[in-house]
């Protein structure tokens, strides 16, 4: 293990940021990053203003060089039923060569691998190219409407250039550094009501039954082929999450359907086509219908390059190990720091307990992750 990563992540473990709540996490790093010269700017948004904790650190090395953001969030999931934790999820524990509590694989430990590997760096080279910057946010595990969206949208108003980012969400499938997520794929979601006539079940005539007059609409839009997919991305996807109807009783029609449904398409498809495909199924169908649509994130694609080209070298360095690239699994804050950046990628530790209840890393893991990091910043900013 690497004591002052373990340091750092337990400490942000103790802290009980349930999403939106940062509860102090922001607050810590900040007071790692001003001794180091970094200038740290708090960015609270939100309906009740300050709901979700923003921050913005950068640093510039003096030099010519590009802007290396390191992106996170400090929020966690809630913990699901405490009494099923074998230890406190909010009490750092150790059993078996792991680190138990809540957010240490998701995604705490990247956090304080990143501040750590930043205090090396700079310690040794104090004037570094370009600049190093940390984007943070307490929104990512809840509906992302008032993080990194929105920091995105007040960074690019006051014409920052972003150059590279890496976001540290846990990528790692079995061993840390066996995969670099270089992209997503974009998600859509839409909620469909369909509108039908309520009334007793045996006077069928006197009513219009809005699930039989949707089954085989929603059957063909299960069967359809909405792309091929391409080499960096799987087909389109469309999945039916919840269906609604009736009022409980078994003697009613029910007068309208509820269907919740989402797309994670690929590049191949766009949010305009795929809406305008739905609609075509269902109008051809005549179904009398609403439909509201949520785009919650564009797929989008780092390729290789000068990224790519420094954090797979730390990886073979640190590790020895050549890490493979994958758009594969769900949104991130990626989606929206790739509108203002040409290039972004995700890359952290083990995330096979991301989410769940013992929730843990591996402590041997926090070494080769701090020094990931570390020599991804001497590639690119040296």
């Amino acid at each position: 293990m690497h004591l002052p990563t373990l340091t750092l992540l337990e400490q942000l473990i103790s802290r009980a940021s349930v999403t939106p709540d940062d509860a102090g996490c922001q607050d810590l790093i900040t007071a790692r990053l001003e001794p180091l010269g970094f200038a740290c700017t708090a960015l609270p948004f939100g309906p009740s203003d300050g709901v979700v904790s923003n921050l913005w650190a950068v640093r510039d090395g003096g030099r010519p060089g590009p802007t290396l953001v390191l992106a996170g969030h400090t929020d966690v999931v809630p913990t699901g039923p405490r009494e099923r934790w074998t230890t406190d999820p909010f009490v750092p524990s150790h059993r078996d060569g792991r680190l138990y509590g809540r957010g240490s694989a998701d995604m705490k430990a990247s956090l304080a691998a990143m501040v750590v590997a930043v205090e090396e760096f700079v310690a040794t080279r104090p004037m570094h190219a370009g600049r190093i910057a940390f984007l943070l946010t307490s929104d990512e595990e809840g509906p992302s409407v008032d993080g990194t969206v929105r920091v995105c949208e007040w960074l690019e108003a006051r014409g920052e250039t972003l150059d590279a980012c890496i976001v540290g969400e846990p990528t790692s499938v079995e061993v840390i550094g066996d995969m670099i997520k270089n992209g997503r794929r974009g998600s859509l979601s839409g909620r469909l009501v369909v509108v039908g006539k309520q009334g007793h079940i045996a006077y069928p005539h006197l009513a219009r039954n809005p699930i039989a007059a949707a089954m085989p609409a929603l059957a063909e839009l299960a069967a359809v082929s909405w792309d091929e997919g391409n080499e960096h991305f799987p087909p389109t996807s469309w999945q039916m999450s919840n269906i609604h109807a009736g009022t409980g009783a078994t003697n009613v029609i029910p007068g309208e359907l509820q269907v919740d449904f989402n797309f994670r398409f690929s590049t191949e498809s766009t949010p305009e086509t795929l809406r305008a495909r739905v609609h075509e199924v269902l109008d051809r169908h005549g179904l009398d219908y609403r439909l509201d649509w949520t785009l919650s994130g564009r797929p989008f694609l780092t390729r290789p390059g000068t990224l790519l080209a420094a954090l797979g070298d730390a990886i073979t360095t640190v590790t020895g190990r050549q890490a493979t690239l994958s758009t594969t699994g769900g949104t991130s804050d990626g989606r929206f720091i790739a509108r203002i950046c040409p290039q972004v990628v995700e890359f952290g530790p083990v995330n096979a307990t991301i989410h769940q209840i013992d929730e843990h890393c591996e402590l041997s893991a926090l070494q080769p992750l701090k020094d990931i990091y570390l020599n991804t910043l001497r590639n690119l900013l040296t």
